[in-house]
């Protein structure tokens, strides 16, 4: 076990030598593979979905526990088949993008098509036995959210990122499916003033995977990849990340007023002291050299680490909110926090 490589995975995700992959144990090369550096923001996803039905006194921790290993399986398997995807296709060749920011092993030799995609089949199946448990515990509205969880890890490499749809995809999965579906799986019912509460944080994924399209604009222009930056300009792209940011808290700010969240969900805003660095790096295109200020681990992901960090933030903040929020609720109900 290379227990200081899955703590560097969790992380960053690291550039290796093939000496160095051949080196490592079965979980650290599944956490390099999956980027499991990423997979924090389908996490915080689980356990918002958990925390409002915590309020809600719904809770079930073993439910729950089900909810966040089958997003994040299903989440590390759609990264393994973006990389599968776009190798078949031949768009990782002569250094693109993704390459130089991070081990991407059948591209650089490291594993074969047969290795990824026996690592893809064990990380697919455990998601899979997680939705078919909901599946048999709550019927069919867990059948369509089976359904469309299965779509989006199949097809949001192609061909909704090609069509400008992966931006729209990644917003309905972290939000309204992550968080409302997650919601109901643990409580058997629906809420859509839940699946509106989970849009502030499913915004921060957005801004990340949108300021990673902005990074590889050239490259995937190049290429014939329209994701949404390449369609409404890279500029537009840059302002469309800002206003989601504002997004990001107006409607936390909404959500107060209307008495969905208590005050304390306004705890959120100290990630605001990280705004006037993401606005002074999105006003400006994509630098050709590497600013001198910038993380070099981070290189070449520019907008994307940008947004990555300010999200991090927003999201734990999001969380502890959430955590004070039910808490009030709770006490001001004066029962307890489980059915």
């Amino acid at each position: 076990m290379n227990v200081t490589m899955w703590s560097k995975a969790l992380r960053i995700i690291p550039r290796l030598s093939k000496d160095e992959w051949n080196k490592l144990d079965v979980v650290a090369k599944w956490l390099i593979a999956t980027r499991a550096a990423v997979l924090i923001m389908t996490f915080i996803s689980a356990a918002i979905a958990g925390i409002l039905a915590l309020g809600d006194g719904l809770f079930n921790f073993w439910l729950w526990l089900l909810l966040a290993v089958g997003l994040i399986f299903a989440h590390a398997t759609n990264n393994l088949l973006n990389d599968l995807t776009d190798y078949r296709k031949g768009v990782d060749k002569d250094n693109y993008f993704r390459t130089q920011y991070g081990a991407q092993p059948l591209q650089q030799g490291l594993w074969t098509e047969r290795n990824l995609l026996t690592y893809a089949a064990v990380t697919g199946l455990i998601a899979l036995v997680c939705g078919v448990a909901f599946v048999l515990l709550r019927g069919w509205p867990a059948v369509a959210l089976l359904a469309a969880g299965v779509f989006f890890v199949l097809f949001y490499t192609w061909p909704l990122k090609y069509i400008g749809l992966g931006e729209l995809a990644v917003l309905l999965v972290w939000g309204p499916l992550m968080i409302g579906g997650g919601y109901y799986v643990i409580t058997g019912q629906w809420s859509w003033l839940v699946a509106l509460a989970g849009l502030p944080y499913a915004l921060g994924p957005t801004t990340v995977i949108f300021g990673k399209h902005i990074d590889k604009y050239k490259e995937d222009k190049a290429k014939g990849i329209h994701t949404l930056p390449v369609i409404i300009g890279e500029r537009a792209g840059r302002a469309t990340v800002r206003g989601m940011i504002v997004m990001m808290y107006l409607l936390v700010v909404y959500l107060v007023v209307i008495g969905f969240f208590t005050p304390a969900m306004l705890i959120v805003l100290p990630a605001l002291t990280l705004v006037p660095s993401v606005w002074r790096i999105y006003r400006q295109p994509y630098p050709d050299e590497r600013p001198e200020s910038f993380p070099p681990e981070a290189w070449p992901t520019y907008f994307a680490a940008t947004a990555f960090v300010h999200n991090r933030r927003y999201g734990l903040l999001f969380l502890l909110g959430l955590l004070a929020d039910a808490a009030i609720t709770v006490l001001i109900a004066g029962r307890s926090v489980l059915p």
